[in-house]
């Protein structure tokens, strides 16, 4: 929580001067009742009126209140995320040959694809998201669009072929997202309203651009990209398969481990002001892409509460004076 005028907190001082007042206003009330002379009567209804707790609880309640009126005064606020209006999503999957391994079930492609439908299914309605695949090259299979039906024969489309151009794949994202909001305001710190969500299995083999090349250019565009590092250390992947790595097929029904390279993908995220995930089983891969559900697809801003303190104020000091009136003494 954070005020916009810290300086009148100084009145919450009258909480603690206002219980002193009562405390004292009490003791001399007690005083006062020397002057009864039939003290015999007087220790009677000084035992019938013994204080409570019951009786404690209007000084309570409107101490309270006056906390709540003084914070209220320093005019309250706090952050909260709300959907981002005109804002695209650029989804980028890395489709090369390693995508066809299986210790993500059924298969490192088939994951992505599952979890990138249900992204698209719980944010908002608003949110335009696009598609694009890379492997030897990139390929932008769907531009950003509000239409999730499009979306999903994109994703249909996905299938693994080719090596890992991730600096190539990053740059075309650039350009897709810059496309879709155009001229749209930029968020705190200069950010446009559209990010890249960046999945990838393996280290690059093909392109032109490094990954932090790519990365370089995304951050100049004020995009963040999020990264997700798919796939296990123990992941493998039978040949003869070609063009996967440089030197083209390998033959002899070998295997060969595809790791993910979750060191470089951090260092794209990190550079673009993004956040970086590793995604080891099909569960964990849906449930970063919610998260990044209800990350991309929001903003934070910053809304005053001041309203909640007033009307928390007003409520407590007409339950102070009810609670005033039902435990008030009454001559036998």
């Amino acid at each position: 929580m954070t005020f916009t005028w810290p300086w009148f907190l100084w009145l919450l001082l009258l909480v603690p001067l206002a219980l002193l007042g009562a405390r004292r206003l009490e003791r001399r009330r007690a005083r006062y009742t020397v002057a009864f002379t039939n003290l015999d009567v007087l220790a009677a209804v000084v035992e019938k009126r013994r204080p409570s707790l019951r009786s404690l609880v209007p000084l309570a309640l409107f101490l309270l209140a006056l906390a709540c009126a003084a914070t209220a005064v320093a005019r309250p606020g706090k952050t909260v995320s709300v959907p981002t209006q005109q804002a695209t999503v650029v989804l980028v999957v890395d489709v090369s040959g390693s995508m066809r391994a299986a210790d993500v079930k059924p298969t490192r492609l088939d994951a992505a694809a599952h979890a990138m439908s249900l992204f698209a299914k719980h944010v908002p309605k608003s949110l335009k998201i696009g598609l694009v695949e890379f492997s030897s090259e990139p390929d932008v299979l769907v531009a950003p669009t509000t239409d999730r039906e499009l979306l999903q024969e994109g994703i249909a489309l996905l299938g693994p072929e080719g090596g890992t151009a991730i600096g190539d794949a990053l740059r075309v994202a650039v350009l897709v997202a810059k496309g879709a909001v155009g001229d749209a305001p930029r968020e705190a710190g200069g950010k446009r309203p559209a990010a890249i969500v960046l999945l990838s299995d393996g280290a690059q083999t093909r392109g032109v651009l490094s990954p932090l090349q790519g990365a370089e250019l995304a951050r100049r565009a004020g995009i963040r990209v999020f990264t997700i590092a798919l796939g296990t250390d123990h992941g493998t992947l039978g040949f003869p398969f070609s063009g996967l790595f440089p030197g083209g097929a390998l033959g002899g029904g070998q295997r060969i481990q595809v790791k993910p390279d979750p060191v470089t993908l951090a260092a794209i995220a990190r550079e673009t002001g993004g956040s970086s995930f590793r995604a080891k089983s099909a569960k964990k891969v849906d449930d970063v892409y919610k998260l990044l559900g209800s990350t991309v697809a929001h903003r934070k801003v910053h809304r005053e509460i001041g309203s909640w303190f007033a009307g928390a104020a007003a409520l407590l000091l007409l339950a102070s004076i009810a609670a005033s009136r039902a435990t008030a003494g009454r001559l036998p």
